[in-house]
């Protein structure tokens, strides 16, 4: 918790100033997105908190590049990111979930490259369950043609200058990091600011909760069934069982897991070989913070942040959270990966 000049509240703008300040030569420009994307999480928020009453709930009636159906609220929340970042002209593209290719903006030669989850767990809407939205930032690399490219975008997770997420819940949070740890921010509605709760964030060693859609369990490795099968075990030494939280937002799952610690996977399976999850919109930002406040994330095999994207919407698998609790289940995927090659 904030324990510096405790009755001297931090607003999110005041605290990007001074932290950029920290930099001699720094030119603001992340600062500006940053705050750009502070004032449209705002006018979200809002959005989302009105929604029952305003005829902004349900289907738009299309589907996105994923063949899944668009909330109203997706769009919406889609549309002001996308402004917000045009107005300041120091971004030249966006690559969101609700779009097939990339976004060009307005400054062909801006500098910064953004990718968007605008509304996570949309599926949870209209039930009034927590959601959120998720960006990651990259530097384009300096190049000469004017012309912007998808090929521009197509970087590995570690090379991200920013990422972070919102979380639209029983209060609204900003968390993001600029590779120096995680900063936590809260609306306080009545002065219409977000203000500095929690800074150098840390993610529990270990944690008693795992978070995956125990529906899809048939599907899974045996590896991963024999690690679900651990969590359930009563082990008192080892504060066995773990509870079983899965939100069906990942952002909220991943929230809760960088406050509390454990573990939140998504697999690959029958249906989703290559998994399910983003890797640049969801699984690179996220990870970042996780690693950032001192967890870990892996797809199984490598660390997500190093994966080279094939494509903007890529898919992956992820496990994320505590140290420990990611290091066994890898014990498990990895005895069982031999076990399964052992017999072919």
């Amino acid at each position: 918790m904030v324990t510096e000049k405790e009755n001297r509240l931090v607003t999110l703008e005041e605290y990007i100033i001074q932290s950029q300040n920290r930099f001699p030569g720094a030119t603001g420009e992340l600062s500006q997105l940053l705050r750009d994307i502070g004032l449209a999480a705002k006018i979200i928020s809002r959005e989302v908190n009105k929604a029952g009453i305003t005829n902004i709930l349900g289907l738009d009636g299309s589907t996105n590049v994923h063949g899944e159906a668009v909330k109203k609220l997706d769009l919406f929340a889609d549309q002001q990111l996308i402004s917000a970042l045009d107005r300041s002209l120091i971004t030249c593209m966006v690559i969101s979930e609700e779009n097939d290719g990339i976004v060009k903006l307005s400054s062909k030669g801006g500098k910064y490259i953004v990718y968007l989850d605008p509304l996570d767990g949309s599926s949870n809407i209209d039930v009034n369950v927590s959601i959120g939205s998720i960006f990651s930032v990259y530097m384009r690399e300096p190049r000469f043609e004017p012309t912007v490219k998808e090929s521009d975008a197509l970087q590995p997770g570690v090379k991200q200058v920013a990422a972070g997420y919102v979380l639209y819940g029983s209060s609204t949070i900003i968390a993001y990091t600029t590779g120096l740890g995680v900063s936590m921010f809260t609306l306080d509605p009545s002065i219409g600011e977000f203000i500095l709760s929690e800074q150098r964030i840390q993610i529990p060693d270990s944690g008693s909760i795992y978070s995956i859609n125990e529906g899809s369990y048939n599907s899974w490795d045996l590896g991963l069934k024999k690690y679900v099968k651990y969590c359930q075990e009563f082990d008192p030494d080892t504060n066995r069982p773990y509870s079983a939280r899965y939100i069906g937002s990942m952002v909220a799952d991943i929230h809760r897991t960088l406050i509390k610690g454990g573990i939140f996977i998504y697999p690959h399976s029958k249906r989703y070989p290559n998994g399910k999850l983003r890797l640049m919109y969801e699984c690179n930002p996220l990870s970042f913070i996780i690693e950032q406040a001192g967890g870990v994330s892996t797809d199984g095999e490598m660390r997500i942040m190093e994966k080279k994207p094939a494509s903007i919407h890529q898919q992956t698998p992820i496990y994320i959270g505590s140290k420990q609790n990611v290091a066994k289940v890898m014990e498990f995927l990895e005895e069982h990966a031999a076990v399964e090659a052992d017999k072919g």
